[in-house]
């Protein structure tokens, strides 16, 4: 984890190291949540370091002792949702290019994924080229918590893991640990944390992650595939509820109660953004698919009671609307794959990958 001190006046530190250039999430206090100036400053360092021979590659690391990033800044999300969602718009106008630029960054992007790293901090993160866990790693797409829909491209992250558990952890916002980071691909490397230091340091001079890597620790998940591809091959969450419930395992019947306790909307939705992420060409591809959605989110009054249930209040009782699964009709997800009323994000057609 990042040592560098927390500047109040910087949210981001931009440095150069040697061959480094660093980028820091600098907010400790609210585990480097991203506000939209953060995102601004961060581009900028890309875009001037894409050019700048004396950079050799590129460190994203955390600040404070406890993660990479929890994800945006949720409660500025909740009460500009409240207000009708053009600063969320504007943040996610931001956001999705950025993580789009990250996966097709022309130098080696290194990002230390060591504790915490969720939403957004993923998007930053699990797109680079060079993607490091380690044994304090928790990496996770938590949106369903809070009445959201993956994005960040999160959703191609994990229609591409193997068999259905990107759908398990889409649907429940279930944490992976290392070994189910690198096994589900959202990581290359698992380094021990005592190792990065050095591992920081070897960047500096030149050199690389291999020689700090060591053997994976087994992933939990796939232990559980059994039962997690039979369960979450089904075409409709309510069949995946029905097959949980029929395992009579106890993970099952865990994950069944996780998915009750979700907006049903957005297990809808996230269903259905799954399935089609699978079928999209490109990370640009799922960008839009995922900006289309947000925006729809921003004006669904379940993002604004999933945060106020979970972050603001914290009473854990959202009150959904709809409150069943039945009453969240095909058309009612489909609005969520309709062209927002401001435009699309536009990705696809600029890049072709």
């Amino acid at each position: 984890m990042s040592t560098v001190p927390h500047d109040p006046q910087q949210d981001v530190l931009v440095e150069r190291t040697g061959r480094t250039g660093r980028i820091t999430l600098n907010r400790p206090r609210a585990l480097n949540s991203l506000t939209h100036a953060m995102l601004e400053t961060v581009r900028a360092a890309l875009d001037a370091w894409a050019e700048d021979d004396a950079v050799g590659n590129v460190l994203l690391t955390g600040a404070g002792e406890r993660g990479l990033c929890a994800g945006a800044d949720i409660r500025a999300l909740h009460d500009d949702a409240k207000l009708g969602g053009a600063g969320g718009r504007a943040f996610f106008r931001v956001e999705y290019p950025l993580n789009e630029l990250i996966s097709r960054y022309p130098k080696p992007y290194v990002a230390l994924m060591d504790g915490i790293t969720m939403g957004g901090g993923v998007g930053l993160s699990a797109h680079a080229a060079v993607r490091v866990v380690t044994e304090r790693s928790a990496v996770a797409m938590p949106e369903t918590r809070i009445g959201l829909v993956p994005d960040v491209g999160g959703s191609r992250l994990l229609a591409r893991a193997p068999g259905e558990l990107g759908t398990h952890l889409a649907l429940t916002a279930a944490t992976m640990t290392a070994g189910d980071a690198l096994y589900c691909g959202f990581a290359d490397h698992y380094v021990p944390s005592a190792a990065l230091p050095d591992l920081v340091a070897a960047l500096a001079a030149g050199g690389g992650v291999e020689p700090f890597a060591a053997p994976a620790p087994e992933s939990e998940l796939a232990a559980q595939r059994d039962w997690i591809d039979h369960c979450y091959g089904a075409d409709s969450v309510e069949e995946i509820l029905e097959r949980l419930a029929a395992t009579g395992l106890p993970a099952a019947k865990e994950a069944a109660e996780q998915l009750l306790g979700k907006s049903p909307t957005m297990l809808k939705v996230t269903l259905a953004a799954l399935r089609r992420a699978r079928e999209l060409p490109s990370l640009a591809a799922t960008l839009d698919q995922e900006y289309r959605i947000s925006c729809a989110a921003l004006d669904h009054p379940d993002l604004v009671e999933g945060i106020r249930a979970q972050v603001v209040d914290k009473d854990r009782n959202p009150h959904w609307r709809p409150a069943t699964l039945a009453e969240v009709s095909p058309t009612d997800v489909a609005r969520f794959f309709a062209v927002p009323p401001g435009g699309d994000l536009g990705l696809v057609g600029t890049r072709a990958g």
